[in-house]
This record gives structure tokens, sequence and C-alpha cells, in this order.
């Protein structure tokens, strides 16, 4: 099916040709820009599969407390774990070894960018652990902590995590012996396994009356993205105490240390006294039976909830000589059948036909209803309990354990940054990490890394997907999909609808209400998929997709104006019509 701007004209025809000649040449001219807008996004999709060349990998000159872009002298900083796993306290009575492979290498899956190595995972179902120090020992006090790295889970990810800790600074901090009882201070980043699914933001808080650590959790952490591309997963601290997660640039979470954590970093200055009890006269009761009310004379328990229906009378029709089932006419004993051996053949049953058109077969009996005399075993009604006092709790005392920080966001001192995971699916692959002060320096940081190859990583995965059969038989238009195709489903969708519309209009409208009630909307719709193909979360697109969606995307506004134009014009003009018809009859 070819699509034709020409067929628009003849859509203006409503009503057998009563539209004005105004608006014959509005819903024309707004046919042509909407088959500029399809053009437009054809052109623009093409050009977005269009893979440009790959940038080039190119050391960064941006400084940090820590930034790592596993150049060849990456083993002189990153130490494999050969440590035993700790599993005191779980139910699993066997030793995990950290057995799991690194290595640093390109990505193969949709590489956005030549030279471009990272941290990856080599093994599938293992514990890996893997740690590097810092130059000097990071603390914020008083300043914005900034973490930000790239994950890309080449082979996706079912149950695992990919997250890194900020390991505390201290004198015992061993890469060698870096495991999952390693004194950490934030673990942040992506861990997916079944339902769950989030990025974690946990940071371990000293309580300073008894100087013991506990993790507070990020009470509701936002949904990690689990795609092959590369991903970046920025933490920002502020000293007010304010946290802020970005992905890909974008900010997905905000929240305040001293409110939206689990436990909360200070405790409550009251808690409930432990000695205190219930005492035994204490009612809880809200509402109790009536003590006065007494069963009335006339309820009989007794009563059976149905009886039988003395009314009822046998249906003129119904057939008590005929039983419910007879032998199968139509069976016969097979040849095989051996009576001495199997005994007399009887053919099975089937139902009466003679009862399929009859009220019933068989002997009749009066129907049950249900029974008006029942009550059913009387209780007493429920009134409210004049001793109650309430809901019991204990009193409050001043809790012993109570201290105040105000300001959790200050830190303990971090000396090293590790990964510690667990994973089902190996090559994870970690890069450009960024571990300072600067919200500037990294989202610079990301300008030179992330936002250069992202883009094209997305480029390379639309254009390996797979390609239409266009040796499978043409699909009519109402089964197509608009996500399986955005811009084939367009031009058929308005090549259907002018064609119908060129002898009747209403049924076009009908038969191809999409088109009819936003065909500019659509398109705008379309254009918006194209570049977020390409742009999603903060990317920019090539020049080139660009300009062809900016163009198509004021093509299909104008055109959504003229063609609501030309249609209230086309529909006044049938009703005058209509009455001018109506007045001469």
């Amino acid at each position: 099916m070819r699509f034709s701007a020409t067929a628009a004209i003849s859509a203006a025809a409503l009503l057998s040709g009563t539209v004005s000649a105004d608006a014959q040449s509005v819903l024309s001219e707004a046919s042509s820009s909407v088959a500029s807008v399809a053009s437009d996004a054809s052109s623009a999709a093409t050009s977005a599969t269009e893979l440009p060349e790959l940038p080039t990998f190119t050391p960064t000159t941006i400084k940090g407390d820590f930034v790592e872009q596993f150049t060849d002298d990456w083993e002189a900083r990153w130490k494999p774990s050969h440590a035993k796993k700790d599993t005191k306290g779980s139910d699993k009575d066997e030793e995990w070894a950290y057995v799991g492979e690194w290595a640093v290498e390109e990505p193969h899956v949709f590489k956005g960018m030549e030279g471009d190595k990272g941290l990856v995972v080599k093994n599938a179902a293992a514990h890996h652990a893997i740690s590097a120090k810092f130059p000097k020992k990071i603390d914020n006090k008083g300043k914005t902590l900034v973490v930000q790295y790239e994950v890309k889970l080449q082979n996706g990810l079912e149950c695992g995590g990919a997250y890194l800790k900020l390991l505390r600074d201290n004198k015992a901090l061993h890469q060698d012996e870096f495991s999952n009882v390693s004194p950490y201070v934030v673990m942040f980043g992506p861990d997916k396994c079944g339902s769950t699914n989030k990025v974690h933001l946990i940071i371990n808080h000293k309580n300073p009356k008894t100087g013991e650590y506990e993790e507070k959790h990020l009470a509701t952490a936002p949904s990690a993205r689990i795609v092959k591309t590369t991903e970046l997963y920025t933490l920002i601290i502020h000293p007010n105490n304010t946290a802020i997660i970005k992905l890909n640039g974008e900010q997905v979470k905000e929240a305040n240390l001293l409110e939206d954590f689990q436990p909360a970093f200070n405790p409550p200055k009251e808690i409930d006294d432990a000695k205190d009890t219930k005492p035994d006269t204490w009612v809880d009761e809200a509402r109790i039976p009536d003590p006065e009310a007494t069963k009335p004379e006339d309820w009989d328990e007794d009563a059976p909830f149905e009886i039988v229906d003395e009314a009822a009378t046998k249906p003129e029709d119904w057939l008590e000589s005929e039983p419910l089932s007879i032998p199968d006419p139509e069976a016969v004993k097979p040849e095989d059948w051996d009576d001495e051996e199997d005994g007399d053949w009887i053919a099975p049953t089937v139902s009466n036909p003679k009862c399929d058109e009859v009220s019933g077969c068989g002997p009749w009996e009066k129907p049950t209803i249900k029974n008006p005399e029942y009550k059913g075993k009387w209780t007493a009604p429920y009134i409210d309990n004049p001793a109650y006092k309430g809901v019991w709790a204990p009193r409050k005392i001043k809790n012993p354990d109570y201290f105040e920080d105000k300001h959790p966001a200050n830190l303990e001192p971090m000396g090293a940054i590790g990964f510690e995971i667990w994973t089902m699916q190996n090559d994870i692959l970690f890069d450009n990490i960024y571990i300072g002060h600067s919200v500037a320096d990294a989202e610079k940081f990301a300008d030179e890394t992330f936002n250069e190859k992202h883009p094209i990583e997305q480029l390379v995965e639309l254009s390996e997907k797979p390609k239409v059969d266009e040796t499978k038989p043409p699909r009519s238009p109402s089964d197509l999909v608009f996500t399986e195709d955005p811009i084939h489903y367009i031009k058929e969708k308005l090549d259907l609808f002018f064609t119908i519309a060129q002898n009747d209009p209403i049924q076009a409208i009908k038969f191809v209400p999409e088109a009819a009630g936003g065909l500019a909307a659509v398109l705008v719709t379309l254009l918006a998929v194209i570049v977020g193909v390409v742009s999603m979360s903060g990317s920019s697109a090539p020049p080139q997709v660009k300009k062809a969606a900016e163009k198509a995307k004021s093509t299909a506004v104008d055109a959504k104006d003229k063609v609501a134009e030309a249609a209230a014009s086309g529909v006044e003009q049938a009703k005058a019509e209509k009455r001018s018809t109506r007045s001469t009859s």
C-alpha cells in the first residue's frame, strides 16, 4: 500500500462533496504536511541507525580524590582479594572463597568508544572481591561527597550485585583480606535478584555513645536500569544532609538523611518501659455482647435453612417415564470383543436427546426454596463496652542510649574503594570512577566519557535489532502494532484513512479513529520515540537526527491545527446541508 498525500484532498469531500472549497483546501494542505512529517520521521529513523565513527578514548585531566579509568597501570592500584567469605550467623555451613577472576578489557557488547577499557567480572555464579586504596584518605566533613561510576551489564543481570563500597580508613585495611565483613562507610549501586531491583544506598553510621556501627538503609530506593548499554550512577551527599541519586545524569531520588533512612540515624528520645506491664484489670475490648439482651420468644433456632416448595407443580412437558441417559444407539460391539473373556458387551450411555427438548426427565420432585422463617442461631447484639479503657501501651521513659547527630552527612574517613559482589552473570563492566567533592567536575567527566559513548551504544543496539522479514505476507493495517515499527504503522494508518475518506469520510473516521483524532499528535509521539532511542537519560542525539526531528515536529504541530480546522469546517457544512434538506422535505 503506497502512502498517497493526494488522497487527502478527496477526504475533504465530506458527505459527498458538501464541504466548502476552503475546508477542502485546508485539509489538502494538512495532508501534505502529514506526508512531510512521515517522510521526515522516516529520514530521522534512517539517520538514527547510521552508525557514526567511534570516538577514541583519551585519559581525562580532571582531578579528584580518586579518578579511575583502568589504564594500563591499573594493576598497581587494584588488588584482588584472597580472603574467605565470613558466613557466621547465616544458615550456610560451607565456606566461600573469593575465587572470581577480574580482567580489564574493552566491552564486547554495544561498544561505544575505541580503546575504552573497564574492570570486568569474568566468572558467573562466583564471589568476586577487589579493591584499590586511595592516595590519601577522603574526609568529607563539611564538604559535598560525589561518587560516580559506570556499570555495563553486558549479559544482563538476573541475580547479583554491581555496587561499590567506600571502605573505612583504618590500619587494618589490607587489600588481600578484603571481604564482606570489611568495614565500609558507603555502599552504593544496583542490585537485582528476582523481584528485588534497587539502587542501594547504605551508610554505616557510628553511634557516638557506644562506638558501634549500624547500617542505615535508604527506605525507598529507586530501581536500577537493567540494560546492556553503559549506565551512569551518581551519588551526591551534601553537608545539609541531603542525598541525591542520579541515573545517566538525571535525578531519580532526593532524600534527607535524618528522615528517609531506616533505622533512623538518631534514636528516639523516649522508648517503651520494658518493665511496665498491663494491669490485670485493664479492659481493652471496645465492644461486648449486650448482657441485657434476650432471645425473642418466636426465634426458632431449629428452623431449616431450606424447605420444600409446596406450591410447585410438575411441568406439563416433564417426561417421568424417560431416563436421563440411554445406550448409545450408534455404538457397536468391537470385532475383537470376546464375551467369554470380556463379559457381556454393554453399549456406553449418552444423554437422552428427548430430555434436551423438555423441562426434564425421570422422577419429578418438588424443589426446595429458602425458608422465610429461618433465623439461625441467636446471638446477643454488640454494644460499646462501658468499661473500655483503650488500647494499652507501656509508659514511655527517657532513652538511655539517646544521642543526636545533627550532621550525619559528615561521614567517617574513607581509605579505599572495593567491589565485593556475587552474581549469576559474568562480564559486568565497571569504568570511569570519580570520587571527590565537585559536582561540576563529575558532570564534566561524564561529558568526556559517558555522554560520548552512550548515544552511540544505543545506536548500535538499535542497529542490531532483528530486521523485519520482508518475505512474510503483508499484514492488515488493523493488525499492525505501533511499537513494532512506528513509521510503517503511521504510514499504513494514514494511507488507509485517506483512501476510505475519498468515498466516505464518516466511515474513515469510524474505521481509523486514531488517524482522525490525532494524526499530528501521533506523529509527534513517533518523533519522540525516535529521538528518545538515541537521547534518553539526558544524552544528546546525533545532529542529523535532531535536525530532522525538529523540522518534522514543527510540521506535525502545524498539520494538527489544519486537520482540526478542516474537520470542524466539514462538520459544520454537513450540518447546514442536513438542515436545508429537512426544511425542503
